[in-house]
């Protein structure tokens, strides 16, 4: 479940001479004509109840997030995900879904829903919506006339079973904690959840659910979204044998006390390929490339490639959540990582990201209490400028740190009350977006449903717009960065030496070729160019070092604790 830098007019002295083969030019050549636009995109998440409260009630909603679409525009964004707005019981706060095709009236209704979109797209800006595959509201029509009987037309939406020798089906694991099957007293059989007890799986087996939710992607295509990102699709299928899950020896228990187990039965099977080429095939037959982003969480990133389909005709933008889990600043450990995304072929796209509604958020998780605004600049330059399409989390361009709760009386999120205190839930990376250092920080008049941190009062949208060297406008001046120059936002990547402290890499198309470094440690550093480089100049295009190089170098770029360096060379 974070600055604009003054900047020195100076050359370097260096020149990066990279042979690409012709092959490899041409693929990438072809690749930048005809790329989609969700190869350039910047991806911006907004998690509804916390973006902005245009109604004062406390909680954010979608007339808060048109009027907040300037801002989202002067920082650059291409498209906006929004988690979960529909009908809910708010079990899950809105991924426990009673009614795909309605607006929840805490958010507002379908009208704000059109209006949002129309005015995003005078901005330029798309509108991706959170569809939530693998489950249901226990509260859904679907479920309650499921529930209702063993001879329900419906009885098959969803996985019922005996139970076996007076206990539950088999020993699968809810994600939440504890088993992921609930008895229903009035039938008699238990239901399978793997997340809570009030998310009731649906039978992706059953035809009949797959059309019912196919013609929900339609509706909401219909009214003009640019695609989806699906929730948990790793885990639409179940073994229909209920087979026991091995236990991991020797594996520590979860947070909620439950043994460490391997989810070989109802993770990854390989139906759900089939359907991740139906759903694209429902996207395909609409205008301008609508995308599918998956929250798809395999062991390794090879197993990423097979999310794209052997035609390419599955997820266009499967999520790399082992970037997201390496959380120390080691140049090594985020270089094996890009390396093995890179082994994927040219027209496979990575989709990074370091925060989100479930991750803690990264200014958190990097910082070392010394350095964090610098490091905050640091990752975002490596996620803005490596090959692939970022997704930031709201707030994460300001330095939001997570305000997690001191007691369990303050928990909203059931999974923390539940793992309290080894597990915290994620009311921490939730809170209000900061907009200003007025009374909660400007999200909302009245008390919001989660507190907002002390450090508001300078980590808000309207202080960092006024300071060159704040974090918010680091991020503005790289994404314009991105816009501008075809390497950075559609170019093929060429990862450098193995230098235990600097990250560094080439972005390259035809015409253009930008040398990335990324000082990940808190020393000076020196880049040897020597080895890999003809003398000749870079034009800097952007540094975050105050010190004046415009001198000659020898042939070396000296680079300050968490400096970002990057330098265009002459074709």
């Amino acid at each position: 479940m974070r600055q604009l830098f003054k900047m020195s007019a100076y050359a370097i002295l260096s020149c990066i001479v990279l042979n690409f083969s012709f092959d490899v030019q041409s693929a990438a050549a072809k690749s930048e004509s005809n790329a989609p636009w969700w190869k350039s995109a910047v991806f911006y998440e907004v998690y509804p109840r916390s973006f902005a409260d245009a109604k004062n009630t406390g909680t954010g909603n979608l007339a808060g997030i048109t009027s907040k679409l300037d801002y989202l525009q002067e920082l650059g964004v291409d498209a906006i995900w929004i988690t979960p707005c529909y009908p809910s019981p708010q079990v899950d706060f809105g991924y426990d879904i009673s009614d795909y095709c309605n607006i929840a009236p805490e958010y507002g209704t379908l009208e704000d829903f059109d209006k949002l979109v129309a005015e995003a797209k005078k901005r330029d800006i798309k509108i991706l919506m959170d569809f939530v595959m693998n489950h249901t509201s226990d509260k859904h029509p679907w479920f309650v006339e499921s529930a209702s009987s063993k001879n329900s037309p419906k009885r098959d939406w969803y996985i019922w079973r005996d139970g076996k020798n007076g206990e539950v089906p088999n020993n699968w694991q809810s994600i939440f904690g504890h088993s992921a099957w609930k008895l229903d007293p009035k039938t008699n059989q238990y239901y399978y959840h793997i997340f809570y007890t009030e998310q009731p799986d649906l039978n992706w087996r059953n035809k009949e659910v797959r059309k019912a939710m196919y013609d929900v992607a339609r509706f909401w295509l219909d009214r003009g979204v640019a695609g989806f990102r699906m929730d948990a699709v790793g885990v639409l299928f179940e073994d229909p044998a209920l087979k026991d899950n091995p236990l991991i020896k020797d594996g520590k228990p979860n947070a909620y006390g439950d043994p460490a187990m391997q989810n070989k039965y109802n993770d990854n099977l390989p139906e759900i390929h089939e359907v991740f080429r139906e759903l694209r095939s429902v996207l395909d037959s609409y205008p301008n490339n609508p995308v599918l982003i998956g929250e798809t969480t395999v062991k390794t990133e090879a197993e990423i490639k097979n999310l794209y389909g052997e035609k390419h005709d599955e997820i266009q933008l499967p999520m790399n959540f082992f970037f997201a889990y390496l959380n120390k600043l080691s140049a090594p450990d985020f270089r094996k990582r890009i390396e093995e995304a890179e082994k994927m072929s040219i027209s496979d796209w990575p989709l990074y990201f370091f925060s989100n509604h479930d991750e803690r958020r990264h200014y958190d998780r990097y910082g070392d209490n010394k350095h964090n605004d610098q490091i905050a600049k640091l990752t975002a330059a490596l996620l803005l400028t490596l090959r692939g399409s970022p997704i930031l989390y709201y707030g994460e361009e300001l330095g939001m740190k997570n305000n997690d709760p001191k007691s369990i009386e303050e928990v909203k999120d059931p999974i923390g009350k539940l793992g309290w205190p080894n597990f915290k839930g994620r009311d921490g990376e939730r809170t209000p977006m900061q907009w200003n250092a007025c009374k909660n920080a400007g999200f909302s008049d009245v008390d919001p449903w989660l507190p907002v941190p002390p450090s508001y009062v300078n980590c808000n949208v309207e202080s960092e717009r006024k300071d060159p060297d704040s974090i918010l406008n680091f991020y503005k001046t790289l994404i314009k960065l991105r816009r501008d120059n075809g390497a950075l936002s559609q170019g093929q990547l060429k990862l450098l030496d193995q230098d235990p402290h600097v990250l560094s890499y080439v972005r390259h198309t035809k015409k253009q070729e930008i040398l990335i470094c990324l000082n990940m440690s808190s020393e000076k550093q020196e880049f040897d160019l020597t080895k890999i480089s003809q003398k000749s100049s870079l034009k800097t295009l952007f540094t975050t070092m105050k010190d004046d190089q415009s001198h000659e170098l020898s042939s070396k770029l000296v680079l300050e604790p968490f400096a970002v360096y990057l330098g265009e060379i002459p074709k």
